[in-house]
């Protein structure tokens, strides 16, 4: 995979002309929904069900009826997004991701200040307040939560009574199960960078374990990737690499989970959403699909989970830009929220609200009981150009694990750049 931050002349030249031919046809809110209906663009087609479910209840609530429109290329919807904020023909409202990427579209000024929506919210007990941060641009939220997924290591409970295998509670246990499923015959962890983006997932799952406050500074580049206790996180994963506790790097989360339900894969670190995948797959919760947070490496260090939250985003210039800036204050309400994370199946913002899932409840039980840090994702941290070209680094990293320190010093190179351009624009 290339390690460049932009791409071709050739492949950008593609990408506006397929997004200026999306445009017309993804964008259906650009003429306007009927009165009553206000239209969601996303990328995500396993999100259309849920939303369709979401809009029915809030027309119960509020007479306000949400449209899901879906663009699953990547790159055609972040294209229609950014070229169609500047016109009169951009989405009423938005699935978009939470942290930097939601500053970064903030800055355009193309989407609605919702700290009124968001503060109704917190009043009423609609949401876990401790999730503003991912939410916020110069201290203003310009995006409402719309699930709230942990990072979390999917097993098959099955598969560790066969083998005397606890979910773990300490690091080292966590070390010993892989060892026991390894010596099973059972490929202990699922690692890939199939699709890409991905190869970010053992990074952030390792530093965040060994150390949550070096993450969450280096995350917001205050730290440096040259640091050892970066080096000590690859290490660590590359002596995961020596012991072949991996699956093949070209193993997909949709095969990884099939294979967990089978029984031949030990683990699968992954977001909660994972559940409907698995369900796909066979999964049964409590039968043959358990998941547990993975254990803090340092026990001295502040108990923490990664999270990975969408943000519901209302555009200024959408042709029904009343009825979704509407639509925002209904969001929350326990009944949309009820029915979208029940279609969805994944954790949800409104601590109201259980998870449909008893695997994903008990987690959301224990994050909160437990009061674990709450740690965005590392797709969401960071000025997104970084993001994108780190996650082809590391993916390099896990194709040639020997590579570790290389691998940090063109990290920390491209953050150099990288922050000092996102620090200028904030300054302009």
């Amino acid at each position: 995979m290339s390690g460049s931050r932009h791409p071709s002349m050739d492949r950008r030249t593609l990408l506006v002309a397929a997004a200026a031919g999306a445009l017309a046809t993804a964008c259906g809110t650009a003429a306007g929904q009927p009165p009553g209906k206000v239209a969601v663009l996303g990328d995500s087609l396993p999100w259309e069900k849920p939303m369709a479910a979401a809009g029915a209840a809030m027309k119960r609530v509020a007479s306000l009826q949400l449209v899901p429109e879906v663009n699953p290329s990547l790159e055609s919807f972040e294209q229609i997004v950014r070229s169609s904020l500047r016109t009169n023909k951009t989405p009423d409202m938005l699935k978009y991701w939470s942290g930097y990427r939601l500053q970064d579209l903030a800055r355009t000024g193309g989407i609605e200040d919702l700290t009124h929506q968001w503060d109704d919210a917190v009043a009423k007990g609609w949401v876990d307040p401790s999730l503003r941060g991912a939410f916020t641009y110069h201290r203003r939220v310009y995006g409402l939560p719309m699930n709230l997924a942990y990072w979390v290591m999917f097993y098959n409970p099955q598969v560790f009574r066969a083998h005397d295998i606890k979910p773990p509670g300490t690091w080292d246990g966590f070390l010993t199960a892989c060892a026991r499923l390894k010596k099973a015959g059972i490929t202990p962890l699922h690692g890939t960078a199939a699709d890409r983006w991905p190869s970010f997932i053992w990074f952030q799952e390792v530093l965040s374990r060994q150390d949550p406050r070096f993450y969450q500074d280096l995350m917001n580049g205050r730290e440096r990737y040259t640091d050892p206790r970066a080096e000590r996180a690859l290490r660590t994963i590359a002596s995961f690499f020596d012991k072949d506790w991996f699956t093949p790097m070209d193993l997909s989360h949709t095969d990884a989970a099939a294979a967990l339900v089978r029984g031949t894969v030990g683990m699968v670190a992954c977001g909660t959403w994972l559940g409907s995948t698995l369900a796909g797959a066979g999964g049964k919760p409590g039968e043959n699909v358990g998941a547990f947070v993975l254990p803090m490496a340092d026990p001295k260090a502040r108990p923490s989970v990664i999270f990975e939250s969408s943000a519901l985003v209302a555009t200024v210039k959408g042709a029904d830009h009343d009825e979704a800036v509407e639509a925002t204050g209904a969001w929350l309400h326990p009944a949309v929220m009820r029915a979208f994370s029940g279609a969805l199946q994944d954790g949800c913002p409104n601590p109201k609200v259980k998870a449909a899932n008893p695997v994903i409840a008990g987690l959301a039980k224990k994050v909160r009981g437990d009061k674990l840090w709450l740690l965005n994702r590392f797709w969401e941290q960071g000025p997104p150009e970084l993001v994108e070209a780190t996650v082809d680094d590391l993916a390099g990293f896990l194709l040639n694990p020997s590579s570790y320190r290389s691998t940090l010093r063109t990290m920390q190179g491209r953050a150099d750049e990288a922050w000092k351009v996102w620090r200028e624009a904030e300054q302009s």
